[in-house]
């Protein structure tokens, strides 16, 4: 008996934490990889570059709520603030202080993750939909607050000053949207990196274990409190990169738009409908929703408002019933079928008498 289980014990060790994807999936990651970067030199439109930075960008801003809630178990409805700080961030930078947008993104990052704590103090104590609710209600204060700042426009808002020196330096780009195209695949591609480190730190096994059992987290001398509000934090400025570069895209700021509920809303819909708590669902819902919403407008111009948010309810309830997982399961479950190795074989463990 102790042969038996000494054998289970190395197959256990044996086993790969994490299993190595096959060569199927690792050879269709490369393509596809090889395909983005390619893409705005293969003569495509410049619609369709505006489509793919949109789902970059909506990708960045889903993979950020998914370090909340889908690997730390917080549902936050106000992730539009950091968004909007992260926004107005490089907004003052650029239009009072006429500095680089490169000092904006960091500085937008600093006050995002400092907000977030200040909110996340208070409001993590709190469980389930309380906290969903104190976060939506926290959002639209601070949207109210920016409609009433003089200094930073109140409810006009920001218009940027246009600058033809040095693009890069200012990240203004006149000619096209190639520039802006390589800005947000850089920068959704930092944030899906960062994620997959995260996941597999020791960090994030501890996130993991306060998502799943915070009670039995606490008792292993996990300080619960302060993990989640780091996740808030590292949310928040990962939410702020992409409220900084879309600053920067459409060169017209305007709490409305910026602080919109509409933006946290989306942003949950598209890690949901993709997976939460994975790699690569927000990047899927990302690319499922935003061409959704971009073709809808189009084709159905100002009668077509509200055709994109009808679809998203009624694809987001085919997957809460048929895969409430998401669409990445349907990947994941076949690349996690492996076979047993042929050393271990199955041990019978006898009942006791």
């Amino acid at each position: 008996m102790t042969t038996d289980k000494t054998r289970l014990l190395e197959a256990a060790r044996a086993e790969p934490l994490w299993p190595r994807p096959p060569v199927w999936a690792i050879a269709l990651g490369a393509l596809l990889a090889i395909a983005l970067v390619v893409f705005p030199l293969a003569g495509t439109s410049t619609f369709s570059h505006h489509v793919m930075i949109m789902i970059f960008l909506y990708a960045l801003m889903a993979q950020a709520w998914n370090v909340m809630a889908g690997i730390s178990g917080q549902i936050s409805l106000g992730h539009a603030m950091f968004f909007g700080i992260g926004a107005y961030a490089t907004g003052v930078v650029v239009v009072k202080f006429g500095g680089t947008p490169w000092i904006g993104v960091l500085l937008g990052m600093i006050a995002a993750a400092i907000a977030a704590m200040l909110v996340g103090l208070p409001t993590l104590r709190l469980k389930g939909h309380y906290f969903a609710i104190a976060t939506l209600l926290i959002g639209s204060s601070v949207q109210i607050i920016f409609q009433r700042w003089e200094y930073v426009g109140a409810a006009s808002g920001m218009i940027y000053p246009i600058k033809r020196g040095s693009p890069w330096w200012d990240l203004q780009f006149h000619v096209g949207k190639v520039s802006y195209y390589y800005l947000a695949l850089g920068a959704a591609t930092l944030g899906f990196a960062l994620v997959w480190y995260l996941r597999r730190s020791r960090f994030g096994f501890r996130l993991t274990a306060v998502r799943d059992e915070p009670d039995a987290a606490a008792s292993l001398g996990i300080a619960v409190a302060r993990h989640k509000v780091m996740a808030f934090m590292l949310s928040a400025a990962m939410m702020a990169v992409a409220g900084s570069f879309y600053a920067q895209y459409i060169l017209v700021l305007d709490p409305e738009r910026v602080f919109s509920t509409d933006i946290s809303v989306i942003v949950v819909l598209m890690t949901v409908l993709g997976g939460s708590g994975t790699l690569w669902g927000p990047a899927v819902g990302a690319a499922i929703l935003v061409p959704l919403s971009e073709y809808s407008r189009i084709w159905l111009g100002g009668t077509g408002k509200t055709i994109d948010l009808i679809i998203y309810g009624l694809l987001i309830l085919a997957i809460c019933l048929w895969r409430p997982a998401g669409v990445v399961s349907i990947f994941s479950e076949r690349m996690r079928r492996r076979k047993v190795p042929a050393s271990v074989e199955p041990v019978a463990v006898e009942k006791p008498a």
